[in-house]
Parts: C-alpha cells; sequence; structure tokens
C-alpha cells in the first residue's frame, strides 16, 4: 500500500474521459469502474465517437443512473483516439483529468492514490502502474515495472529519463490547468499511437511528476477479439509506418524541452530512441519469420532508412540486444539471418551458435559476412546478462517424459564461468495450477564446447493448457542466469502423444512457440484427446473438400 493512501479522502476535483467506438459490449463496465472510484471523481465524461451500435443508448442509461455521467456524442467518426480524448479535455470542469478506454478498467482505488499523490507534491503529473490482463485467461503482467519500483518525486523530467519509456496516457492524472497553460492535446484524427505524441508534449512542458508504486489501470488484452486494437493489430507495414512516424515525432518534440541546464532535451531525445530500439524494433523483428516476403522486404527498408537517422550514441545508449538487430539492419540492404534475430530479439536475448571471429581471432562478430557488426561486448558483459544459448528436446512418454538439454559455449565465457546445474521449471501460460520444477547437473559433451543433461518430468501430474519451459543455470563462480531454451527439431516435436495421468489420460505436444523457445501443450482426459481428434478430422474434412 503505497504510503499517500493515509491521507484524508480527497474532495471531488477528478474528470475520468472516457472514449470509445462500437464498443457497447465492455463500455459499461469502464464507466462503472470509474464511478466506482468514489467521491473523488466529479465527472465521468464518456465521448461516443459516433457508434453505430448501442453505446449511445448505455451512456443515456448510465447518466440516468449516475449524474456524474456526462455523454457526448460526436456528429462523425474521427478515426482516433485523440480527437475523442481531446473533447473530453475541452469538456471538463474538474482540477484534474485522466483517461479510460472502453474496453479497460480503472482498479479500485486508483483515483485516490493518484490524487492524494498528486496534493502531497503539488505535482502536475502523477503516475502509476499500469497491468496488462490477458483475457479471457486473467493472467496478468505489469507494464514498465522497473519504472514503478518504489514511490518519487521528481522535479524535472530529464531528471529520470526512463520515464520516456512508459508512452501510456491512461495510467496518469494531470493537472487541468497545466495542460491548459501549455495547450497539450493529442494528435487529431486518423493518427496512430496518439499516445506518443501527447506524452512527449506533457514532458517536454517540463512538469513536476510523481511516481506511485499502486496499480492505477487495467489494460485489457483481447488477442481473440474479432477486431484486435491498435497495439495488437500489428500484420500490416502500415502499422509499423505509423509506429516510426509517431516516434520520429515524439523525439522533434523531446528535443525542444527546456530545462535549466540546457540538456533536457538532448537527453530525452537519446532516452526515446534507446527505447525505441530496445522495445518496438525488437518486438516487431520477433515477428519477422511470421511474415510474408513482401512485408519483411518493405519493413526491413523503412526500418533501415529510419535507423540512419539516429547517432552512435542514440545505438551505443540502447542494450545490447536491439543494438545488436538495428546493426545488422543498417549493415545488410535486404532482409538476412532473420531466425537468428528472432532469438536476440526474445526476451530473454538468445544468440545461437555458428559464432564467428575477427581473422586475427580477437573480436567476436555477428558473422563473416557482416564484419562491421562486433559483439565484443560479449567477452565483457556479466554471465547473468549473456545471450546464452541452451537447446531442448521433450520426448513425452508414458512412464516419465525426457527433456534434455544442450547448453552451448559463447566465446569461453561459459567455460570461464564452469557450468554446474540448472533449475528447470514448466509454468502454465495463464499463471493458474502449479508449477513442476526439477534441478538436475550439466556435464561437459565429449567433443567440447557444450554441456549435456537430461531430466525426466512427469507431465501426468499437470492440467491441461500451455506450459512454459523456463530455466535458471547455475554456474561455479556463482552466477546465475535466467533464460529459455529453444526448441531443436527432433522426433518428439510437434507429436502428440497420449499419456497416463490423474484424469486417465493426458495428449503431450511439444513445440516451438512465434519466439523459437520450447513449450508444450498437454489436453488432459478423454474430452481433451477427443477435442483434438476432432479438430484434427476437421482439417482432414477441409484439405479434401478442396
Amino acid at each position: 500500500m503505497d504510503p499517500f493512501l493515509s491521507l484524508s479522502p480527497p474532495s471531488p476535483q477528478v474528470c475520468v474521459v472516457v472514449i470509445g467506438y462500437n464498443d457497447a459490449a465492455h463500455l459499461a463496465d469502464a464507466v462503472r469502474s470509474a464511478l466506482a472510484q468514489g467521491p473523488a471523481v466529479r465527472e465521468v465524461i464518456a465521448v461516443d465517437d459516433c457508434s453505430t451500435d448501442d453505446s449511445g443508448a448505455l451512456l443515456a442509461a448510465l447518466a440516468q443512473e449516475d449524474p456524474r455521467v456526462k455523454p457526448i456524442r460526436r456528429a462523425e467518426n474521427s478515426g482516433g483516439c485523440g480527437t475523442p480524448r481531446n473533447d473530453g479535455i475541452e469538456a471538463t470542469t474538474s482540477a484534474y483529468v485522466m483517461f479510460l478506454d472502453s474496453d479497460d478498467v480503472l482498479p479500485p482505488g486508483a483515483v485516490d492514490a493518484l490524487l492524494k499523490a498528486a496534493a502531497r507534491h503539488d505535482a502536475e503529473v502523477v503516475t502509476g502502474l499500469c497491468v496488462r490482463r490477458e483475457l479471457p485467461s486473467g493472467c496478468e503482467a505489469p507494464w514498465q515495472p522497473m519504472l514503478y519500483k518504489k514511490a518519487l518525486f521528481i522535479a524535472r523530467p530529464e531528471l529520470r529519463t526512463r520515464l520516456v519509456h512508459d508512452t501510456l496516457c491512461v495510467n496518469k492524472l494531470y493537472r487541468m490547468d497545466f495542460l491548459r497553460r501549455h495547450a497539450l492535446r493529442f494528435p487529431e484524427g486518423r493518427f496512430t499511437y496518439e499516445d506518443f505524441v501527447f506524452t512527449a508534449r506533457v514532458l517536454a512542458a517540463g512538469p513536476r511528476i510523481a511516481l506511485i508504486t499502486d496499480h492505477v489501470y487495467v489494460w485489457n488484452v483481447r488477442r481473440t477479439a474479432a477486431k484486435l486494437s491498435i497495439s495488437l493489430d500489428r500484420s500490416g507495414i502500415d502499422n509499423w509506418q505509423a509506429r516510426m512516424e509517431a516516434h520520429r515525432l515524439s523525439v522533434d518534440i523531446l528535443r525542444e524541452a527546456r530545462s535549466p541546464t540546457g540538456t533536457a532535451g538532448k537527453r530525452l531525445a537519446q532516452a526515446s530512441r534507446a527505447k525505441f530500439v530496445d522495445h518496438s524494433l525488437r518486438m516487431y523483428a520477433r515477428e519477422l519469420t511470421a511474415r510474408s516476403p513482401e512485408y519483411r522486404k518493405e519493413w526491413w527498408t523503412a526500418t533501415r532508412a529510419y535507423l540512419a537517422t539516429f547517432d552512435t550514441a542514440d545505438l551505443d545508449a540502447a542494450p545490447a540486444p536491439g543494438r545488436i538487430i538495428a546493426r545488422v539492419i543498417l549493415a545488410s540492404p535486404e532482409p538476412r539471418d532473420l531466425p537468428r534475430l528472432q532469438e536476440v530479439a526474445a526476451r530473454p536475448a538468445r544468440l545461437s551458435p555458428p559464432y564467428a571471429r575477427s581473422p586475427d581471432g580477437t573480436t567476436p562478430l555477428w558473422s563473416p559476412d557482416l564484419p562491421q557488426v562486433t559483439l565484443e561486448h560479449l567477452l565483457v558483459r556479466p554471465i547473468r546478462l549473456l545471450p546464452l544459448a541452451v537447446d531442448a528436446e521433450l520426448r513425452p512418454r508414458a512412464h516419465g517424459s525426457r527433456l534434455t538439454l544442450r547448453l552451448h559455449e559463447l566465446y569461453g565465457r561459459v567455460a570461464d564461468a564452469g557450468p554446474t546445474t540448472v533449475d528447470v521449471e514448466l509454468a502454465p501460460r495463464n499463471g493458474e495450477g502449479p508449477v513442476l520444477r526439477r534441478t538436475t547437473a550439466f556435464n561437459p559433451s565429449e567433443g567440447g564446447g557444450t554441456w549435456l543433461t537430461d531430466v525426466v518430468l512427469d507431465l501426468g501430474s499437470l492440467g491441461g493448457g500451455v506450459w512454459d519451459l523456463r530455466l535458471r543455470l547455475h554456474f561455479g563462480d556463482g552466477t546465475a542466469r535466467e533464460t529459455t531454451a529453444r526448441a531443436v527439431a527432433g522426433p518428439g516435436l510437434l507429436r502428440r502423444t497420449a499419456l497416463p495421468s490423474r484424469r486417465g489420460l493426458l495428449l503431450a505436444q511439444p513445440y516451438a512457440t512465434q519466439a523459437g523457445n520450447l513449450a508444450v501443450r498437454l489436453a488432459p482426459g478423454l474430452r481433451g484427446v477427443a477435442g483434438v481428434a476432432r479438430r484434427r478430422l476437421a482439417r482432414w474434412a477441409g484439405v479434401g473438400g478442396r
């Protein structure tokens, strides 16, 4: 619990601006979550972006239930999120404003926590932790958790440049006189990633900012929705181009930031570019192997042109995995090494063999074909941060499924550290159910250069769903590295095997995730096996009918 919550309850002075378009299925939950914040919320301005579903009638009914609800219906659809949010800003009569999307919710106590921090520090912006909730599983993951480890007051944004990593506008409380004084608004119309630009405008204005550790926003992620949100629908090249353009504009805005030392703009702009390389570039690079050749070529050309505008210092400021991906793209005019780039882009990063060196044997290289992309940082980087490569093969068997792991050498660093044991975990992706844990010892291979181990896993003790493999490698020098394992093609991969379990029968299928990591699908009981059989028969029938 944040210490600010011990203060007296705030007076009604917050406006929550809720925006939505054709989202009647979730809109009421969003509005009610704002109203449930209590007396601190003075008004909930719900902007309907000219919906064609029942959103208008729903908002009218909510306004009848609670006079704090003030619906606004736009005469025509804006095509984006910025214009309806600006409508809400113009309509508010409150001292503070925050934003809520129609498919998300505010957790209990969010407004009180933000408002009390604003009062305590006389802050013009207060920001708290956003949680991404995967639906329907309900599995939650914090957004930018490093930024919210402890409560802080920041007199000027350039004193904590990591603020540029959180480009969301929805997990923040803004003082209205600050927004009005600097004429801060979102980009209008069909502008994708409007959050990037608005956040840059806010930071460039130099607000006093308070950070709190409380969960203040729930970002619902619906990957199976008929229409994906902007942040999830990355299949078209237009999405990447829009993201780069929004980032380019944000950097230009941040460069104009002023401070007593005169360095605010440079520091914030450089931090924003480093974040782009570490987050956006890695995220889209992970997905390249799943895209068409036409997409890859267009993406590569556009990305290469944009990265060419970065200074060397911008790339040097980025963490190693993104920096290496950027340098490979800059060094090659055509898409190349996509599977390897995919692994480096993963979290945690992995660099699989072969491992090249310069002709004199002193400098690690990405490849002999790209000698300008050097990897000398691998010679000095702590082993807990190295992109170590572990291959994994899982063979489901009726009497104990066997997992084989192979750890690869990396420029002599693994041998120097001396691998000893590995903690193996199979964890449910949805966060529900037990975690299967085993510890086993590594042994050097006969030919050298790798370390091997086998471990027997009782898959029959687990439930249904997808289970991810996680590893913690231990070394003789006392260090450890948490990582994943690459699924290797073998007799067990993608093969469904029926196993005995507590429910009588279990169907197990090892497979490679999009990032190439080993995972296993489990279908328990006769119903699970029958469901898989029905889907397979349906596919066969479809093939035969064409």
